[in-house]
């Protein structure tokens, strides 16, 4: 089990931008999976957005949000009763939740709050009449009354105050899908029954392969990139700004705050505001696919532009490829990044995606060729020469596998096509290219719904594969 193990690690290392997933091998695509699969080592760009479970139709996400909203009015209650010390230093350690990976940090490590802004927060409960009586509703409009609070602290604070219940829901997830529990101790855990945080709740949790953390998973319908309740909407659209500067004044953030404690009618009438159109507030998507009219507009970009790097037409082609391979290959392959690397002085733009396998053509490409990933090389040049194939043919190691795509304008040459099944038979690499013909023909099938785009790379594929020596 160690060997398998050892060897599932060494794989998930090399291959770009790894998943939790690509480390024990388990197939499947984003959007088949009920929790945000985490990276290894960076955060999931996306944020709790308590507003998900308040407007939600599950009796269980809107009893969450009561959770949430009743401890953190309890936490209130119990700084102003003498408690202030403990709260303090409680409230600092729970504005970080580093086992969910949420956000924007490269390490998925984050920074707490400090003392000082750990006051401010608890002071809420002695300047605001409604904390005061425990009737905070909705926990972000703490970003409307103090200064460093934003959608970071707002989802780390939620993920804590409900921890006991993603820790379930990480359970049950790891045992749909198959990934491994140990059995491990938890700090931070909110008990709703006594009203305290336990600091060694025993549970099993899957845990990072590399640095033995616990991980716990979040559903994707809390997810978001902005809450519901924020402080740029807020300003832009309800705050009365001309009440807060004079003529002509520059009006600054912290004004705008100490206005708002003041004047907290105006805040509840922004937060009654955002309740009545709830209907309006929609979970995120990890990945969400361009409209086929989208998809036509870039195609038509595409074909119009010229080949070779004038006027940039390179980065413009570069940049269409990026929004529009994405959305025709998904679900069968899940973007993982857009990358440049540099040879010889030539700058190249990648398109790398994860191999799902969940399609018969692409789970032969893994085991024929070891392609637990895909590159797709962008060449917006007139004629593919000999050193774009050996650049992409370098680039096709064990770790991403031995299969590639050039993406270009027109079919390889003669001698180029001779290249790429010279490659086949001597190191089995199979390079295959993708012209403005075949993106044509993707987005026309994308348009119809009757076919899968990724049915032209299988075409091509096969094409390549008859020109190779049996």
């Amino acid at each position: 089990m160690n060997n398998i193990s050892d060897h599932n690690n060494d794989e998930a290392s090399a291959i770009i931008r790894p998943r939790l997933i690509d480390h024990y091998g388990i197939l499947g695509a984003q959007n088949k999976f009920d929790f945000a699969i985490p990276f290894l080592h960076e955060d999931i760009p996306l944020y709790v957005d308590p507003f998900l479970m308040w407007k939600s139709p599950s009796q269980q996400d809107q009893s969450l949000h009561d959770t949430l909203i009743n401890a953190f009015n309890a936490f209130g209650r119990e700084a102003n009763s003498g408690g202030m010390s403990q709260c303090v230093e409680r409230l600092c350690r729970i504005s970080e939740c580093n086992e969910v990976g949420l956000g924007n940090s490269a390490s998925r490590t984050g920074k707490r709050i400090g003392k000082e802004k750990a006051l401010e927060i608890l002071g809420l409960f002695e300047r605001l009449p409604h904390y005061a009586k425990s009737e905070c509703h909705h926990i972000e409009e703490t970003q409307l009354y103090i200064d460093g609070i934003s959608k970071d602290r707002i989802s780390d604070l939620a993920c804590n105050f409900l921890k006991s219940f993603l820790i379930d829901f990480t359970i049950d997830q790891c045992e749909r899908a198959g990934i491994p529990l140990q059995d491990v101790t938890v700090s931070d855990v909110y008990s709703v029954r006594d009203r305290k945080f336990i600091d060694d709740y025993k549970a099993k949790l899957p845990c990072h392969p590399e640095t033995g953390d616990n991980l716990i998973f979040v559903p994707k319908r809390w997810l978001r990139y902005v809450p519901w309740i924020n402080y740029e909407d807020y300003f832009k659209h309800h705050c009365p700004q001309d009440d807060i500067a004079h003529e002509g004044e520059e009006l600054n953030h912290v004004q705008v705050l100490q206005y708002n404690v003041n004047n907290y009618g105006v805040v509840d009438a922004y937060i009654k505001e955002k309740e009545r159109t709830f209907e309006d507030c929609f979970n995120d998507p990890l990945f969400s696919q361009i409209p086929i009219l989208s998809a036509k507009r870039h195609l038509t970009a595409l074909k119009k532009l010229p080949s070779g790097k004038e006027d940039n037409a390179d980065k413009e082609y570069e940049r269409i490829l990026e929004l529009l391979l994405p959305s025709l290959l998904y679900p069968h392959l899940d973007f993982a990044t857009a990358q440049s690397r540099t040879i010889s002085g030539s700058s190249i733009r990648d398109l790398i995606f994860y191999n799902n396998r969940d399609y018969p053509f692409l789970d032969e490409l893994n085991n024929d060729y070891q392609s637990r990933q895909i590159t797709f090389e962008l060449k917006n040049v007139k004629t593919v020469e000999r050193e774009h194939v050996d650049q992409l043919n370098r680039y096709l190691t064990p770790g991403l596998g031995h299969f590639g795509v050039i993406v270009t304008r027109n079919e390889l040459s003669k001698a180029r096509m001779q290249q790429t099944v010279d490659l086949w038979s001597g190191q089995r690499k199979a390079i295959i290219a993708l012209t403005d013909l075949d993106i044509d023909m993707m987005v026309q099938v994308f348009e119809s719904k009757q076919r899968l785009p990724i049915e032209v790379v299988k075409k091509k594929y096969f094409e390549f594969r008859q020109k190779c020596p049996v």
